[in-house]
Order: structure tokens, then C-alpha cells, then sequence
């Protein structure tokens, strides 16, 4: 109370104590406020309560709608397509020398070891690297999480598959129980962590919990140390430990759209089907035998109404007329409002609308933008999955070509730097490549930009660049052939110059 109310108060206690009352009741925020058209939200839930609650729920829908709904599962693809893309996060060596110097000798060697491993880097050795991002990946932004055990050196019953003994066991997230806790052992949703919040080890089933052929009870449980685990998840609040599936907060929509869609679909079959009935006129004339036609031994003949193409209806009674049903479908609005809702739902999960929708019925520039403002959250999840995957993957896998013997870590290498690395993801497509590439040539000839950035932007490695230039120049040479792209570089060039841009031209072409 301030002094004015206690002024108040001393002469009428009642009307100073609502000047109070009423001053409290004014200052909050209006969001705050219930009506009768806002609900009041109080639930205030712990991260970890929502995500035990709800987490098993939406990654079950989220698989359902993936594997009955189109539009979803091209959603989940472009996802996964902009984030790891076909061949997935690439991975350039950067160890250093004391001087701070790149040290090319080994970064070559664990480069030739990394291609070879990237064969079968899995124990089930079914899929090659860039698939098992891709299906880490698929995981992860469908169910909410995913894992993945480092397996380095001599393990019981596996065979790993390449020069370097090390691989990973992938697995979905229901291999580790969202529903088991243990407070005195500090576990929350199978995962035991220190007093601190750090994971210490991760409770998981030794066989697939949602087979029938596998008894899912606490003695079929294994504890994996926390440094030899992998955990991808989406984390929207602090203190969380359990991901919540990407589509968690599209998923009514969705399931709103496709049941729409559903309708509408069987309504347009229906009128696309010509329906037709008979309609009595005139009440008073009954429907009697008299009135049908006959046949000769006065028999009633079978009415056939049957529509066929430039057929004649003469069985009709007095009284009688053919009638139509208009359906008025398809919507002429479902258009429309198809894609109002599909512009929400590529706003929920952070997908291009234009990728999600495959409209591409807008101008160079609008294009541009939307993928420029769209790349930012394609960058971004991309960084999230090296951050919880592909560079704790990397780092292991150099300790373990380092311990058994495969590439061992020169003497000069800087102590620290063995596992440095340059983690190339997706480059933003160009929509013209002609504006694109005059844009890049100019800032390069400025200055303001290098050709390293260029060809990375390209989705190309600069090494490799290098490497199938210098070897096609050299090919071009022994035959006494020079290119226009080479020609000013080339002293006393022959006269047989090769113009690359009619280079596949044919010979009316150039002429």
C-alpha cells in the first residue's frame, strides 16, 4: 500500500484495502487476464514432466501421419534433404603442426582412412555413411531423438567392417524407456545423471521393446557409459532431457488437413459420378402396376435406368420425371485454403513452403528471399547434428585409427589439434545460376570474397576441385589441347583453342 492508501485505510479500512486490491489487479499483463473468449493456461510443467507425458504420444502420431500422409513424409524429406543432404555432412581433416601450419601428410592419410570407413560405419553394415545420417536425421526430427553407441576396438561378436576397428549401433528411441525412473539411483527416463545434470550412462534395451519375441522388463536392460553414447535430440528448454518430435506442434493441423483432403477427395468422386433419381410431380397419381409398360403377355417389364451415352428414357409413368444430383465439388476454395494451412505447417516445422507445397508459381526475387531467410533454420539444425553427431563421431574415430595402429599420429603434430576438422554441410542452391555465378565472379575479383568460399558454396570440396583440374589440364596438354580457361595461363599456347561454352555445341552451332 502506498501512502495514499494508508491515508485511506486510517479513516475507512475497507475501501483503502480495495484502492489495493484494485491497483494489483491492474497492474499484470493483459495476456495474463482470463476471459470468457481466452482460457487461462496454468499449467506449468517441468520439461521433463511434458516430455514424460507426451513424448511417446507424438512420435507414435508423427510416424503414423509419415507413413500414411503425403504431404508429411515430403516434409520430413526436405528436411532431411537440406540438413544432410545426398551425401552427407562432409568431413575435411585439419590437424596442425606446432607452427599452426596444416599438417597435409597426416590429414591425407586419416582422409584415405575416413573414405574407407565411411563404407560400413555401422555394425549391421547395411548402410554407408551418408544413409545412416540421413536415417539419424529422419529419426531425430520425426520422433524427437535418436541414439547411437561408439564401438571402438576388440568387442565380443562383432566384426567391424573396415581397416579401423570402430563402428556405431544405431537405434531409435524407444530402446531407451521414456517411463523408467529411479530417484534414489537419480535416473529420470533411463538416463542416470550426476548431481550436476550431467548423463553419466543410459539405460537400454538389449533387444527391440516393441517386438513381441522380446520380454521389455528392468532385467532386459543394459547400462552404456555416457561417453560412449550419442544422443540427438530436440531440446526446446533448459534442464530438458527427452526430445519432443519436430511436429509436435503441427500435428492436429496435419491430421485436420489430411482428413479434409480425404473428404473432399470422395466428394469430387462422387459427383464425378453422374447420379440421377426419379421424381414424382403430381402426388395424386399413384404408382401402380396400370401405369408401367408392358410386354405383349401383359408382364411388367423390369425398369432399366441404367445412364449410358445418348440413351433415351421412355419407361418413365405419368407423373414421373428425372431428376439430378449436384454435389458442387470439387471446392473451388480448397485451393486456397489448402494452402493457407500448408504455409502454417511449413512455419511450424521451419521448412520452405515452396519445397513443402512444390509451388513455385512466384517471381525470381520472392524465390530468392524465401530461401535465403529459410537457409538460416536449414544452417542451424544442420549445426545442432554435428554438434550431437557427426563431430563426436569423428573425434572417436581418429582416436581409434590413432590407438590400433591404422594412421598413428605423427610426433609434430600440435597436441590437441589431431582431430581438427572443417564440417562442410549443404550449400544454399542457386535459383540462376548465371545471376549466382556473375555475382560470385565480381565479389571474387573485388577482393571481398576467395574462390575457396565459391567452390564451397558450389557444395564442392576445393581440394577435390584442385586435384580434377590440375589432372585435366595435365590430360589436355598431352594431346595439344587448350582451353579458353587456361589459355592466358598457358605461354605459346597452340591455335587449337577449345571454347568450353559451345564446347558441346554442334558444328552449325559454331559456325
Amino acid at each position: 500500500m502506498n501512502i495514499i492508501d494508508r491515508i485511506v485505510a486510517w479513516r475507512d479500512p475497507i475501501a483503502g484495502l480495495r484502492r489495493a486490491q484494485a491497483r494489483r489487479a491492474l497492474a499484470c499483463y493483459e495476456g495474463a487476464k482470463p476471459s470468457k473468449q481466452r482460457q487461462r493456461r496454468m499449467d506449468n510443467s517441468s520439461p521433463n514432466a511434458l516430455a514424460g507425458n507426451s513424448a511417446a504420444a507424438l512420435r507414435a502420431h508423427a510416424r503414423y501421419l509419415e507413413r500414411n500422409h503425403d504431404l508429411s513424409r515430403g516434409a520430413l524429406r526436405v528436411l532431411v534433404n537440406n540438413v544432410v543432404g545426398p551425401s552427407g555432412i562432409g568431413v575435411e581433416p585439419q590437424p596442425r603442426r606446432a607452427d599452426g601450419s596444416i599438417h597435409t601428410e597426416y590429414a591425407a592419410s586419416l582422409r584415405e582412412a575416413w573414405r574407407d570407413w565411411q563404407r560400413k560405419p555401422e555394425v549391421t553394415g547395411k548402410y554407408r555413411w551418408a544413409l545412416a545420417q540421413r536415417l539419424m536425421a529422419y529419426t531425430w526430427l520425426r520422433d524427437g531423438e535418436a541414439f547411437a553407441q561408439k564401438l571402438a576396438g576388440p568387442v565380443q561378436f562383432l566384426q567391424h567392417g573396415t581397416r579401423v576397428p570402430f563402428s556405431l549401433e544405431l537405434f531409435e528411441p524407444d530402446f531407451v524407456p521414456l517411463d523408467y525412473d529411479d530417484f534414489a539411483r537419480n535416473i529420470r527416463q533411463g538416463i542416470q545423471s550426476n548431481s550436476w545434470g550431467q548423463a553419466t550412462s543410459y539405460l537400454v534395451f538389449k533387444g527391440d521393446p516393441r517386438d513381441g519375441l522380446f520380454f521389455a522388463g528392468q532385467d532386459g536392460l543394459k547400462s552404456i557409459p555416457a561417453e560412449r553414447m550419442l544422443h540427438v535430440a530436440t531440446l526446446d528448454r533448459l534442464h530438458q532431457q527427452r526430445g519432443v518430435s519436430e511436429f509436435a506442434s503441427v500435428l492436429m493441423r496435419l491430421e485436420d488437413l489430411k482428413d479434409y483432403e480425404e473428404s473432399e477427395r470422395i466428394a469430387a468422386k462422387v459427383a464425378a459420378s453422374l447420379t440421377a433419381f426419379v421424381k414424382r410431380v403430381d402426388p395424386e397419381v399413384g404408382y401402380s402396376a396400370e401405369n408401367l409398360p408392358k410386354d405383349d403377355q401383359g408382364n411388367v417389364l423390369p425398369r432399366d435406368l441404367r445412364m449410358q451415352p445418348g440413351m433415351i428414357i421412355d419407361s418413365l409413368t405419368v407423373g414421373e420425371e428425372i431428376g439430378m444430383i449436384d454435389s458442387n465439388r470439387p471446392n473451388p476454395n480448397l485451393v486456397m485454403w489448402r494452402s493457407g494451412q500448408l504455409r502454417a505447417f511449413a512455419a511450424g516445422i521451419g521448412a520452405s513452403y515452396s519445397s513443402v507445397s512444390r509451388d513455385y508459381g512466384v517471381s525470381y526475387s520472392a524465390q530468392r528471399q524465401e530461401l535465403v531467410e529459410q537457409w538460416v533454420h536449414y544452417a542451424v539444425l544442420a549445426d545442432e547434428f554435428v554438434g550431437m553427431f557427426v563431430q563426436p563421431t569423428w573425434e572417436s574415430f581418429v582416436q581409434a585409427a590413432n590407438l590400433s595402429g591404422v594412421v598413428k599420429m605423427p610426433a609434430d603434430v600440435r597436441p590437441g589439434s589431431e582431430d581438427d576438422a572443417l564440417f562442410i554441410g549443404q550449400s544454399m542452391p542457386w535459383i540462376d545460376p548465371v545471376k549466382e555465378a556473375s555475382a560470385w565472379e565480381k565479389l571474387v575479383q573485388a577482393g571481398f570474397a576467395s574462390e575457396v568460399e565459391v567452390i564451397r558454396k558450389r557444395g564442392a570440396n576445393p581440394r577435390d576441385v584442385i586435384e580434377q583440374v590440375a589432372e585435366f589440364r595435365r590430360d589436355t596438354a598431352d594431346k595439344g589441347l587448350v582451353f579458353t580457361s587456361n589459355a592466358a595461363n598457358t605461354p605459346g599456347a597452340p591455335a587449337t583453342v577449345i571454347d568450353e561454352s559451345v564446347a558441346g555445341s554442334t558444328s552449325d552451332e559454331k559456325k
